[in-house]
Formats: C-alpha cells, sequence, structure tokens
C-alpha cells in the first residue's frame, strides 16, 4: 500500500522527536489527520512560534520570553543561591513546587564521553563567572542521579575547589528521595521538596 506524501513526511518528521518510535509516530499522524483543520492550524501556528516567541537568557540559560528571564530578573528571589540543572526543563518541574526561591543555572546537559559531550560543551564557564561576583553563598547541584549527572557535579566541585570558590561557597548535592537513574523532570513535587530539604554538602 502506497501512503500519502505528506502523511509520510509528517511519520518522517516525527520519529525524529526523542521517545518516539515508528508505530508511535504512525498513530501521532493518523490522529492529527482525523483532527479538524482549524486545530491543526492552531497546532501548526504555536510550532512556528515556539522559536520565534522565545529566548535564551544571557545569564542562567533557561528559555523565556525575554532576556534576561523573568527568574533572573525577580528581585523578591534569593540572589545567594544558584541551582544547577542540566536542562530548563528541570527548573519547570522544581518551579511546580513552588518551594525553592533562588536563582538557577543550566548546563545544557551533562559530562557524556559516550555521547561525545564534554565539559566545553556545557555553560561551565558561564557558571564559573556568575560565582565570582561575590554574593552566592551556596550552590545547589541538581544534576540527575545518574552516572552522567554524578560525574558532573563532582567534576564542577572540583573546578570550584581548584579557583577557590568553595572557600566563600558552600556546594550541595539533592538529598535522598530522587531514584538512582532518574531524571530530574519526572520527579514528583514532593520527591523534589524533601531533596532540596535534605541536600548535603559535598
Amino acid at each position: 500500500m502506497k501512503i500519502a506524501r505528506a502523511v509520510n513526511r509528517l511519520i518522517e518528521a516525527l520519529e525524529k522527536l526523542p521517545g518516539i518510535g515508528p508505530k508511535s509516530a504512525q498513530r501521532l499522524t493518523f490522529y492529527l489527520l482525523h483532527n479538524p483543520q482549524t486545530e491543526l492550524d492552531k497546532f501548526a501556528e504555536a510550532l512556528t512560534r515556539l522559536k520565534k516567541d522565545t529566548k535564551e537568557c544571557e545569564f542562567c540559560f533557561n528559555v523565556g520570553e525575554s532576556s534576561p528571564c523573568s527568574i533572573c530578573l525577580d528581585q523578591e528571589r534569593d540572589q545567594s543561591k544558584i541551582c544547577v540543572v542540566e536542562q530548563a526543563l528541570d527548573i519547570l518541574a522544581i518551579e511546580k513546587g513552588g518551594f525553592y526561591k533562588g536563582l538557577y543555572h543550566v548546563l545544557g546537559g551533562a559530562i557524556s564521553p559516550l555521547n561525545n559531550i564534554g565539559p566545553e560543551e556545557l555553560h561551565i564557564h558561564d557558571l564559573l563567572k556568575r560565582l565570582q561576583n561575590g554574593i552566592i553563598t551556596e550552590v545547589i547541584m541538581a544534576t540527575n542521579p545518574n552516572m552522567e549527572g554524578e560525574a558532573t557535579a563532582m567534576y564542577l566541585k572540583k573546578l570550584m575547589n581548584d579557583k577557590k570558590l568553595s572557600q566563600k561557597i558552600t556546594i550541595t548535592r539533592l538529598g535522598r528521595g530522587l531514584p538512582i537513574g532518574s531524571d530530574l523532570e519526572y520527579a514528583d513535587e514532593q520527591t523534589l521538596n524533601r531533596a532540596f530539604e535534605g541536600r548535603r554538602e559535598m
């Protein structure tokens, strides 16, 4: 059976998304195909505006509508704490709980030699620059509790020690409660809250 080119193009495009295999791509395509054209137009418009209407924050590398982002501009937040996360998606998970009121720094990933991601590919140099302003008193390592996340946290701690930043700044790691090998974005609010409350000095 020959598939319509428009259908095939969308299936191939969806297959490029993370976590979407051929079968899922086919199901999504045929689901969209049976939606009213007005809904498809809204969906297409949302995709088109995604990159055009968002900016990466020049300070923390979060995704927002402006740069600096609303979190960095918020003077009500605790300017003495920086929570280091791998992805901007992790900020959404933490902010949903409403228990953390400090600042963030998005690394853009974790050190992973198998995936050819080294320290140079991450926003590590930018983090070190932020830590030299004399305001920061605590850095919370909130990288994922897996091998890459742990390695990244230890690498950052070593860098801070080498630059003698750890003499003025407390380095902490999220406490127990987060399953080993999991991603922060999938943790529920209560688990994240307990992990923040139980954070320990590295």
